[in-house]
């Protein structure tokens, strides 16, 4: 860092995205991308916007939101538009957390939580998972701060049912629980029906995951419209154009081709389960995945080398060297062919 760094950030670790190497070709397992691009009405709408980039984008989304809550049945005022579901968390963090409210969030989950805390200045508490990496609900009764529960968990993938987040929900009346729901279209229950009932839930979801636009950066917020309004007085506080025309037009052509995405995430969930079956028969223990991803260690080999000989082989997978799940890898669903590869690939490292 240079000599000018502000001495409130000096002992700030930042988040570590995915490895995108450039070195050579892989089969890319590692960033929990869909493994289908987006409906081709999607690119069509981003290349007509782009006619017109000498012109700011609408500050307040409207085009996007009235199509998101045509989907979610929310209405426009519990909805807020983000530059990906990372920007709202970051905005969570500062609206809703204090030196008087501490973050509450479990010890293995994504990792940009800490990040955020350290990054706004805010006090956390990490809950620890239970052996088998599942979420204890009772643990976040009355946990006297912000709670940040993804939902599937990130990167076990394991997920809470809406009544178990419901509890949480009744039992913190007097702060925010923020549900992070990147990966629900995979599986889960989401809250957002739960909207109407508790005015301290928020919920987040982005357009990377289920909607093939990790590269565009789209994602949204639904709560009440008491904290939306609290949330967009810190995205008006911080770039009240945060998302550019591109980005807006081509997240509403997507949602009017829902059903698309709604057929690539079943694919998913199929080939996720098959590949699932397939490592279980290779000896490996995994999550109850409600993701698009999976979980799993072996024990005949680290989760650190496991990473390491697939790399070699051209097959790319995340690896976290958290103690208490460095034995495992995280592993994207690809295409069925990939996870062929995958299994392939696997069964001649375990053969040594």
């Amino acid at each position: 860092m240079s000599r000018f760094f502000s001495e409130k950030y000096a002992e700030l670790e930042a988040y570590v995205p995915g490895e995108q190497p450039k070195d050579q070709q892989y089969i890319k397992l590692n960033t929990n991308e869909n493994a289908f691009p987006p409906h081709p009405a999607v690119a069509q709408a981003a290349e007509k916007a782009a006619r017109e980039l000498h012109l700011y984008p609408d500050p307040e989304c409207m085009q996007i939101r009235k199509a998101l809550a045509e989907k979610t049945g929310l209405s426009v005022d519990e909805l807020i538009m983000v530059n990906g579901s990372d920007d709202i968390l970051n905005f969570a963090f500062m609206a809703f957390c204090d030196r008087h409210i501490p973050a509450v969030f479990p010890d293995i989950t994504y990792g940009f939580y800490s990040v955020f805390a350290r990054l706004n200045q805010v006090e956390y508490r990490e809950i620890p998972l239970q052996e088998d990496l599942t979420i204890r609900v009772d643990d976040y009764l009355q946990a006297a701060g912000t709670i940040f529960i993804a939902n599937p968990n990130a990167p076990t993938g394991i997920a809470l049912s809406r009544e178990q987040i419901e509890k949480i929900l009744q039992a913190n009346p007097y702060n925010v629980v923020v549900v992070d729901e990147a990966y629900v279209d995979f599986g889960a229950e989401s809250c957002i029906p739960l909207i109407a009932e508790y005015d301290n839930l928020l919920v987040t979801q982005t357009f990377s995951k289920s909607r093939s636009m990790a590269g565009a950066r789209l994602g949204f917020g639904a709560a009440s419209p008491e904290i939306i309004r609290d949330l967009e007085t810190i995205r008006y506080s911080t770039n009240p154009y945060n998302i550019d025309r591109m980005t807006m037009a081509a997240g509403t052509a997507c949602l009017e081709h829902d059903e698309y995405n709604r057929t690539n995430c079943r694919k998913i969930m199929r080939t996720r389960e098959k590949t699932r079956k397939a490592l279980e028969k290779l000896g490996f223990e995994v999550t109850e995945s409600k993701a698009n991803f999976l979980f799993a260690r072996h024990p005949e080999i680290s989760g650190e080398e496991l990473y390491r000989q697939l790399k070699e082989r051209g097959i790319l997978i995340r690896h976290f060297g958290a103690e208490r799940i460095r034995d495992y890898n995280r592993i994207s669903v690809g295409t069925d062919e990939q996870m062929d590869a995958l299994i392939r690939e696997t069964e001649q490292v375990l053969r040594g």
